[in-house]
């Protein structure tokens, strides 16, 4: 029973993935897809602690389980997809490559509730390929030039990214002797298995300098897909090294300094690049690099001062729940620009659904984002870590002036391409859209409402007054940027800063490899009754080449596949 039930929670969007791609007619349909991800919600919200199984007969021993880790990020990521998904029927409502995009989205889907689940490096490496994979469909919907663009660059990395992650997992259990995560992680993976899941895992978690597929994607996809690209999938990673890393009483010092560096740097360095950019959710996927940063170095904090890992690591999941709903709420709110209502209240409520996660990110008191990073920042001791690592703390603080930048900067270019008010609004999106905008000031008061006495005694200032001085100093820096250059042409760095230097790189290498080519061949001449055969052979082959690389045909092909391994594999 157990099994069945938390077998359920992945393989019900895709059974609905596979009927969609059979029947794409059949429009009923699409109004299951935001609700498919509900069960996992149910799951998170009730299911007992310690809810595990473990299915023998399946692919070499399938284990899942639903640990304090894994009921937070399947709440965030159940949440989310549903939200994004009824965000998506209004969005995606007229648009005549509907059921393609349904399919892709209830694919990656599938791998981002059962890579949360799984306890095994099979069936994780499995869900994590097929997110991944999936996820390159929702990336060219559009089918537009830059839509290609993004997503193959997308696709590079993400290949890349399965190949060093498998590579890792396979050194890693070779070495632990055992598939489970948990005995990986206890054998402590080092050398190259070490190197390749923190690299493999980096991609997906927008780890510098592996960022670069971020600020290309999300300006591509549908706006429901970046909603939950950064908002759930790229949350993959971070479960990922939680799940992997020797998270013990030994630590890592060289990989716990290395993160906290590449994540202090991403912090910054995000936020800068994001604040010179012009389309709003380009400037969004920046502030992800940004915020994932600060979460990079939470995870080498943990390495780092191994004392106090249990309280850094729940710190880190408290924070990748509060950015994925405040971001996925600033997300859809870049959709939302047509729906500017009329009436005084509707027009309150439509600033103050933008407004709120906004705040949230920068952590103002009272918000989501207050407690995130008081709570991140609470066991630090300058005289705990060594070197330049004592003035970690102050860079945490100092980045939330960052982050207040790179917002002013969305809300600037978010309200420059606000649209004329209209009277019929998509009730759809707007309940999507205030769900999880009203999530910034539900989770503090969850928090105290149902364990007022979980959080450290150390945590002093648990809503955030003390970082009114750096969204101050924010504030005040955004507006005399704004006296400085509002005369002038809107500032702007190139979108996908790294990508565009590889990509002139790649140019240059193939414009000297023509030039030193040798000159082609002579052709053979060839009898016209084979040229003949040859062409007919050709159409041929194009045409079957044509039916197998439409999207609905590899996403139907590879849930039938998986869906067909896991029935006929069940006990």
């Amino acid at each position: 029973m157990t099994a069945a039930l938390l077998l359920t929670v992945p393989l019900l969007p895709l059974m609905l993935a596979v009927l969609i791609g059979l029947r794409p007619g059949r429009t009923r349909l699409n109004h299951l897809v935001p609700w498919v991800a509900l069960p996992g919600l149910l799951l998170a919200a009730f299911a007992p602690p310690g809810l595990e199984a473990s299915i023998d007969g399946l692919l070499m021993g399938t284990q899942l389980a639903l640990d304090p880790t894994g009921r937070a990020f399947l709440a965030l990521t159940a949440g989310l997809w549903l939200a994004a998904g009824l965000f998506a029927l209004g969005d995606r409502g007229q648009d005549p490559q509907r059921h393609r995009f349904y399919v892709f989205w209830l694919l990656a889907l599938t791998g981002n509730l059962g890579l949360i689940l799984a306890q095994d490096a099979l069936n994780f490496y499995l869900f994590f390929a097929l997110m991944s994979l999936s996820a390159y469909g929702l990336v060219v919907h559009s089918g537009k030039p830059e839509a290609w663009r993004a997503g193959r660059i997308y696709l590079i990395l993400a290949v890349l990214g399965e190949v060093l992650l498998f590579a890792g997992l396979v050194l890693a259990v070779h070495a632990a002797g055992q598939s489970g995560l948990a005995a990986v992680a206890a054998a402590r993976p080092e050398g190259w298995a070490l190197a390749l899941l923190v690299l493999g895992l980096g991609i997906k978690a927008g780890m510098l300098p592996l960022h670069f597929w971020l600020p290309l994607a999300h300006p591509a996809a549908p706006v429901p897909a970046s909603a939950v690209l950064s908002g759930a999938m790229i949350k993959a990673g971070l479960l990922g090294w939680m799940r992997l890393l020797p998270f013990d009483a030994t630590g890592h010092m060289i990989l716990g300094e290395l993160l906290v560096a590449l994540g202090l740097t991403a912090a910054f360095l995000g936020a800068v690049i994001g604040a010179l950019q012009v389309r709003p959710k380009t400037i969004l996927a920046y502030s992800s690099i940004s915020q994932m940063g600060l979460m990079t170095t939470g995870i080498g904090l943990a390495l780092l001062l191994p004392e106090v890992r249990g309280w850094l690591l729940a710190a880190v999941t408290l924070y990748a729940v509060h950015h994925g709903l405040a971001k996925g709420a600033l997300f859809l709110a870049a959709g939302m620009q047509d729906q500017r209502p009329t009436g005084p209240l509707a027009s309150r409520l439509f600033a103050l659904f933008v407004l709120l996660p906004a705040a949230a990110l920068v952590g103002a008191p009272l918000t989501s984002g207050a407690v995130a990073k008081n709570v991140l920042k609470g066991p630090l001791d300058a005289e705990a870590l060594p070197g330049w690592l004592a003035h970690t703390e102050l860079l945490l603080t100092l980045a939330a002036t960052a982050t207040t930048l790179v917002l002013l900067r969305f809300l600037w270019r978010w309200r420059a391409g606000l649209q004329a008010p209209i009277e019929g609004l998509d009730h759809s999106r707007w309940w999507a859209w205030g769900s999880l905008a009203l999530m910034a000031l539900l989770i503090p008061i969850w928090i105290v409402w149902t364990a007022p006495g979980a959080l450290p005694a150390e945590v002093h200032d648990l809503f955030g007054f003390s970082l009114l001085w750096p969204i101050a100093l924010g504030l005040g820096l955004g507006w005399l940027t704004y006296l400085r250059v509002r005369d002038r042409a809107n500032p702007r760095l190139p979108e996908g800063d790294l990508a565009i230097l590889m990509e002139a790189a790649w140019r240059t290498a193939r414009h000297k490899r023509r030039s030193l080519a040798l000159p082609p061949p002579r052709p053979r001449r060839i009898p016209a009754r084979l040229r003949g055969i040859r062409l007919l052979w050709r159409a041929r082959l194009e045409a079957a080449e044509r039916v197998l690389t439409r999207w609905e045909t590899i996403g139907l092909l590879f849930a039938s596949a998986l869906l067909g391994l896991y029935l006929t594999l069940l006990p």
